[in-house]
C-alpha cells in the first residue's frame, strides 16, 4: 500500500515530522526505538512519524535531512515491525521491534513523490 508523504525538517530544532496527506489526528503515539514515534489512526495504521533530534537517531548529516525526497517502509505482521527510512533513494536508517502496536499485518510505504 503506498501513500503520499508530507514531510519536514526543522534543522534548528533537529525534528522530522512526517504525516500521511489527507490524514488528520491520531488516536495512539508509539515510541518504536530509540527516539521515533509512529502516530496511528483508529483503524491501527500509521498516519505520522515524529523524530526528535532526528540527525543523531537516523544517524545522518542535518543536511541530507532536509532533501525532500523521502521513503518511509513499515512492513508489520503479528509479531515483528520493520521500519526503514530512505531519502534520496539511499536508506539511512531501519529497525525491526516486536509489534506491541495492535499494527495489522501491512507493507506500507508512504513516499514523498506519488
Amino acid at each position: 500500500m503506498k501513500k503520499r508523504l508530507i514531510s519536514s525538517y526543522d534543522e534548528e530544532n533537529d525534528t522530522f515530522v512526517g504525516k500521511i496527506d489527507g490524514e488528520r489526528g491520531y488516536v495512539a503515539d508509539y515510541g518504536i526505538d530509540n527516539g521515533i514515534f509512529i502516530g496511528i489512526n483508529k483503524s491501527n495504521l500509521p498516519t505520522s512519524i515524529l523524530v526528535p533530534n532526528a540527525s543523531e537517531v537516523l544517524n545522518t548529516s542535518k543536511s541530507v535531512l532536509e532533501s525532500g525526497d523521502v521513503k518511509i517502509g513499515i512492513c508489520c505482521d503479528e509479531f515483528c515491525l520493520k521500519f526503514s527510512v530512505c531519502i534520496e533513494d539511499l536508506k539511512i536508517f531501519s529497525t525491526k521491534c516486536k509489534n506491541n502496536f495492535g499494527i495489522p499485518k501491512i507493507n506500507y510505504e508512504m513516499d514523498s513523490n506519488i
